[in-house]
């Protein structure tokens, strides 16, 4: 989010994005990116974010995880191994 509003502090002072992300030390797609999944955030909202998507990243494991091992009992359920 700092970096973010430092891109935008340079565009606000006639910067072009180009040169706003060299000085942040990041390619132009990446503080795009971060443009759209984060412009208008608050930091609070940022930060709940993140955090939501690492725990949506960890659910999806375990469901994957559980989906596996289901599919295993199954199969040695109808002797098929």
């Amino acid at each position: 989010m700092v970096k973010l509003r430092q891109v935008e502090v340079l565009v606000a002072q006639r910067k072009t994005v180009a040169e706003g992300a060299r000085a942040i030390e990041v390619t132009e797609a990446t503080s795009y990116r971060w443009r759209s999944e984060y412009g208008g955030l608050k930091l609070d909202q940022a930060r709940r974010l993140k955090r939501l998507e690492q725990e949506n990243g960890r659910l999806r494991k375990v469901v994957a995880d559980l989906t596996l091992e289901n599919l295993v009992l199954r199969e040695a359920a109808s002797g098929d191994f």
